[in-house]
C-alpha cells in the first residue's frame, strides 16, 4: 500500500490581533507561582498540548451551515483534572473568536492569547491539585489550518496528523492525553454529521435566526481517545449500517460522488476477524469507514480516526486493512510522543503483508525478497532511524517500507509464536493507553527470550542496510548473497 502523507501544523501566528481572540476580562492574567505549562514536552512539537492537567472527557457542541462554509459556532466542555495547583491553565485552539469561558460555571477572571493556539485560562479561584474541573468555551467564527477539509456543497471533513482538533475545538493537544469524547453537532435537515464511536439520538428542531429545519446528530465514543483521532465529517452521506461477526455495529458513511467499496465494506468483518486473530479482541465498541468525495487538499488521503477511519475518494480500496490495524496500533494503544510513530506505521503497514499472506503470499520471496534487491544498494532507502526519525520526519515514508521489512525481519528472528505474542501481550498491557518504542524493544525481548539488543541497533536506531545477520534472519537466509539471493 503507498505510504500516506499526513500534514504537520502551520507556523503558528504571533498575535492575539491576528488570532481575533476576544478576550473576556478587562485584566491580564496575575502572577502565579503554579501556572499550567503551554506545552507537554514532546520533543518534536514542544508547544502541543499542555501540563497541569489531565482531561477524561470533551464535550463538543457545534452548529455548522453548509450554505456558510466559512463559519462554525462551537460551545466545548472540556472535563478534567488538575495534577497540580494551578492558578491558570492553557488550551489548544487555533484562530476562533472566543465569546465566554467559564470555569466551574464561573466566569473566568482572564483570558488571553499566547499564540495562534494557546488560550491561557485563569480561573476565578485557583484549582487545586486532584480537583475535578469543567472548562465551557463558547466561540465561532471560520475553521483555519489544512486539517478542515471544505467538500462539496459547503460539507465538511476534519482530519489530520498530527494535529487537527485545534481546528474545531479546545483541546490537550497531544496524544497522551486521551480522552472519551461526546460530539453534538447541529446541521440543516437533509445534511448528516458523522462522528467517532457510536450514534446516539438524532433530534430535529428549527433554527430561530433563519427559520429554516435543522437536525441535531449525537455521537460517543467510550473508549479514551487521542485528540487527534477524533473527527467530525458533515455532508448529504448514504449512510449503510451492518454488524461484525460478535455484533459490533458498522457504520459505513458515503459522500454524494464518493466512489463506493461494496466488496471492501462487505470484506470489513472479515478484515477485523483476521486482524483480531493476530493483534487481540477488536477494542473499539463500532466499527466502520467514512469516505468523502473529493481531494485532502495536500493531507492524509486516509487517516485511522478512532473506530472509524476516514478515506479520500476511492483509497478505501486500498488502505482497509492498514487503516483498521490502526485500531490496535495507534488507537487503542497510542504513541507516548511523537518520536514513537514506528509503533503505528511500521506495524500497520506490515498488517497489509499479513493479509497477502493469508490470502496465497510468499512474504519472504514476493516481499522481502524484492524489498532488498530493490533497495539494498540504496542508501537513500536506509538514511531514516525509525525510532526517533527527527522533527518532520516523525511519519516518514521509511516507516512505511523499511519499518514494513523490519517487522518481518524480527518475525523470523524471534519466529511466529514470539512475534505475534509480542503483538497480543502489547495489546494487553497497554490497551486504552500510551506506550513507547523502547518499551515495545523490551517487551520483544522479554517474550522471545532473546537478546535483541543489535537487530533493533541495525533496525530502527541504524542509517545503513542492516548486516548479513539482521537482514537475512531465519527462512531468509535463503535470500542472502552465499545462497545464490540478490546482491546486496
Amino acid at each position: 500500500m503507498p505510504a500516506r502523507w499526513k500534514h504537520r501544523r502551520t507556523t503558528a501566528l504571533a498575535t492575539a490581533v491576528a488570532a481575533g481572540i476576544v478576550l473576556t476580562a478587562l485584566s491580564a492574567p496575575a502572577a502565579s507561582a503554579d501556572p499550567g505549562g503551554p506545552g507537554v514536552g514532546d520533543p518534536y512539537y514542544p508547544e502541543d498540548g499542555n501540563s497541569g492537567y489531565d482531561v477524561t472527557e470533551y464535550d463538543v457542541h457545534l452548529n455548522y451551515d453548509p450554505a456558510n462554509p466559512r463559519h462554525l459556532e462551537g460551545d466545548t466542555t472540556v472535563r478534567a483534572v488538575a495534577t497540580q495547583d494551578l492558578d491558570r491553565f492553557h488550551l489548544d485552539l487555533e484562530g476562533f473568536q472566543v465569546a465566554s469561558v467559564t470555569v466551574d460555571g464561573t466566569p473566568a477572571r482572564a483570558v488571553s492569547r499566547e499564540s495562534a493556539h494557546e488560550l491561557v485560562v485563569t480561573p476565578d479561584r485557583p484549582l487545586a491539585e486532584n480537583a475535578a474541573f469543567e472548562v465551557r468555551v463558547r466561540y465561532s467564527g471560520e475553521p483555519v489550518g489544512e486539517a478542515w477539509h471544505t467538500l462539496a456543497d459547503g460539507g465538511a471533513n476534519v482530519l489530520g496528523e498530527p494535529h487537527s482538533a485545534t481546528a474545531w475545538y479546545p483541546a490537550n493537544d497531544h496524544p497522551s492525553d486521551k480522552a472519551t469524547f461526546r460530539l453534538t453537532a447541529t446541521v440543516p435537515t437533509g445534511w448528516t454529521v458523522i462522528g467517532n464511536g457510536r450514534p446516539g439520538e438524532t433530534t430535529t428542531g428549527r433554527d430561530k435566526g433563519t427559520g429554516q429545519d435543522t437536525t441535531t446528530f449525537r455521537w460517543y465514543e467510550d473508549r479514551p481517545m487521542a485528540t487527534f483521532l477524533s473527527t467530525v465529517a458533515i455532508d448529504r452521506f448514504t449512510v449503510h449500517t451492518s454488524e461484525l461477526s460478535d455484533g459490533t455495529p458498522v457504520i459505513h458513511a458515503y459522500s454524494p460522488g464518493a466512489r463506493r467499496a461494496p466488496e471492501t465494506e462487505a470484506r470489513l468483518p472479515e478484515i477485523i476477524d483476521f486482524l483480531a486473530s493476530k493483534f487481540g479482541p477488536y477494542p473499539f465498541s463500532s466499527a466502520g469507514a467514512i469516505v468523502v468525495d473529493g481531494d485532502a487538499g495536500g493531507g492524509p488521503l486516509a487517516l485511522e480516526t478512532q473506530s472509524r477511519p476516514t478515506y479520500f475518494g476511492g483509497f478505501f480500496d486500498f488502505a482497509a486493512v492498514h487503516e483498521n490495524t490502526h485500531q490496535w496500533f495507534g488507537n487503542s494503544v497510542s504513541v507516548s510522543d511523537w518520536r514513537d510513530g514506528c509503533l503505528a506505521e511500521c506495524i500497520a503497514q506490515y498488517a497489509s503483508q499479513l493479509w497477502d499472506e493469508e490470502h496465497g503470499a510468499d512474504l519472504d520471496e514476493g516481499f522481502y525478497g524484492s524489498m532488498v534487491e530493490e533497495s539494498a544498494a540504496d542508501p537513500d532507502f536506509w538514511k531514516t532511524k525509525l525510532y526517533d526519525a527527527g522533527p518532520g520526519h516523525e511519519l516518514d515514508p521509511a516507516l512505511y517500507s523499511k519499518g514494513s521489512m523490519m517487522m518481518h525481519a524480527l518475525r523470523r528472528t524471534v519466529g511466529d509464536d514470539a512475534f505475534f505474542g509480542t503483538l497480543k501481550s502489547w495489546q494487553r498491557e497497554h490497551r486504552y493507553g500510551n506506550a513507547s518504542w523502547p518499551q515495545f524493544e523490551a517487551l520483544a525481548a522479554e517474550v522471545s527470550g532473546k537478546d535483541l539488543t543489535g537487530f533493533f541497533d541495525a533496525w530502527a536506531h541504524g542509517t545503513t542496510v542492516p548486516e548479513d545477520e539482521y537482514l537475512f534472519p531465519g527462512s531468509l537466509g535463503a535470500l542472502a548473497p552465499a545462497s545464490g539471493g540478490p546482491e546486496g
